[in-house]
């Protein structure tokens, strides 16, 4: 038994991976279209710089970045527009 989220027999699974696609496609279209067009090359970065748990036994280093970019963010607003279209 399994609890769906979101409308219908979409997930939430389906949506981050659409989401996940939008922002891979956007990012992509971003850097090969970069050359000819400069300005969409600009990006904000956002996140949290890596930090150390040591415990003597137990070591484990949190962080991440997220680099946002005009058409990485329209690739995440087309991933969701699918998403609530299916």
């Amino acid at each position: 038994m399994s609890k769906s989220f979101g409308k219908g027999s979409s997930g939430l699974g389906v949506l981050l991976l659409l989401l996940l696609a939008g922002g891979l496609a956007g990012s992509a279209v971003g850097n090969a279209l970069a050359p000819a067009l400069p300005w969409l090359k600009a990006s904000s970065t956002i996140g949290l710089k890596p930090f150390t748990l040591d415990l003597q036994f137990f070591s484990m280093t949190f962080g991440f970045t997220f680099n946002l970019s005009l058409l990485t963010a329209l690739g995440f607003f087309l991933g969701y527009i699918i998403y609530k279209r299916v």
